[in-house]
């Protein structure tokens, strides 16, 4: 299974804008690009700037260019607006579910958790992040993680769950209540400067 092994916050400074809500993220002195300051940077065109809004899709789901050109497919076969189809497939994966619900602090935590083998999907053991999950699925964690789930959400007590997902903190358990619709998603992306990109 390929994956990006590299340096995190260096995503977040190529595209200028946070991919995570960890603090080293955040930070403003990091959303400044790399490479040598002291050269004044040229003004993206046309092409740069549908690139840059793709990148930020790719990097804020943690997915390489192959997976999300397939993503990309799927939603413009699909019947209704070809964006918000993509952010649909997009939000409904596996590992962004678990991230949205507030049970890790980053999409590569929740990768990690659900590759373990500590995530059940209507009781089954699912040790695949892209799965994607539909409405009345049921996700579950193994107890051996509940206490590194309770942990990350304390941490994170001010987190809102978004209103197509359904947390049990008690039980640790998360249903899927509806489809998640395109304001539900928390961050900022033009979805049609990323069809531009692939016409």
């Amino acid at each position: 299974m390929a994956r990006y092994t590299g340096p995190k916050v260096r995503l977040s400074r190529r595209v200028g804008v946070p991919i995570c809500d960890l603090p080293k993220h955040t930070a403003k002195r990091q959303l400044v690009p790399p490479g040598p300051q002291r050269f004044r940077r040229r003004r993206l065109g046309d092409y740069g700037i549908r690139l840059v809004e793709k990148q930020k899709l790719r990097f804020h789901y943690s997915i390489l260019e192959k997976q999300f050109r397939r993503y990309m497919a799927e939603a413009s076969r699909r019947q209704g607006n070809t964006g918000e189809v993509l952010m649909q497939l997009l939000e409904r994966r596996l590992d962004n579910v678990i991230r949205r619900s507030g049970l890790v602090r980053s999409i590569w935590a929740s990768r990690q958790m659900v590759t373990h083998g500590h995530v059940l999907l209507n009781g089954r053991k699912t040790d695949r992040p892209s799965c994607q999950v539909k409405v009345g699925d049921v996700i579950t964690l193994k107890p051996k993680i509940h206490t590194l789930a309770r942990e990350n959400m304390e941490s994170m007590a001010g987190l809102d769950v978004p209103g197509w997902l359904s947390l049990n903190p008690s039980e640790l358990t998360v249903r899927v209540v509806a489809l998640p619709a395109a304001d539900q998603v928390p961050f900022d992306v033009n979805t049609n400067l990323v069809i531009e990109f692939y016409r």
